[in-house]
């Protein structure tokens, strides 16, 4: 299996057309570029964002092609400290154009199961996933690019019953 980085994976943004959907499954994110805001946001302390404005842009340029991007956050009750973390910065997603929404696990609704074991991924335009892989503490180890139409279909049908069930951002009060 051959995996892409995460900045690979981010190009892919320049190839799709209409929308980009992602589900996140896990608990806590061990993201080496964010364990200091992380860790101020924890102390209570100011926090510096910058390290989001890569990715806010991406999503930005995005939106102004007319494509859509989305996600949807499956998490367990009560949140984990990053999870909280990711919660109270989703404001800054949404500005930038991206439509997020929460699923707490034990609202998943009955059917819905998960494929490749349980990772992350990210579907493209409805034809092109990219699953996520992380290594035992957490850190992304990278993508794989799967355009298999049985699987791309299994998403389809998981997105759109998942996206059905969550909660808005602006509505979600954990």
């Amino acid at each position: 299996m051959e995996l892409i980085s995460s900045a690979e994976r981010n190009r892919l943004f320049d190839r799709f057309k209409h929308d980009a959907f992602h589900l996140e499954l896990r608990d806590d994110y061990s993201v080496p570029g964010e364990r200091g805001p992380f860790e101020s946001w924890l102390k209570g302390e100011d926090v510096d964002y910058a390290y989001l404005t890569p990715w806010a842009r991406l999503v930005e340029l995005a939106a102004r092609r007319g494509m859509t991007v989305r996600r949807v956050r499956v998490v367990t009750e009560p949140l984990s400290p990053y999870i909280q973390w990711e919660h109270a910065t989703t404001t800054l997603n949404e500005q930038a154009g991206e439509a997020v929404r929460w699923l707490p696990r034990h609202l998943l609704p009955a059917g819905a199961t998960f494929p490749f074991d349980g990772r992350d991924w990210w579907l493209y335009d409805d034809r092109l996933l990219a699953v996520g892989y992380f290594d035992s503490d957490g850190r992304v180890l990278g993508s794989e690019i799967i355009e298999d139409p049985g699987a791309v279909a299994q998403c389809l049908r998981l997105r759109d019953l998942l996206w059905a069930a969550a909660i808005p951002h602006t509505e979600y009060k954990p």
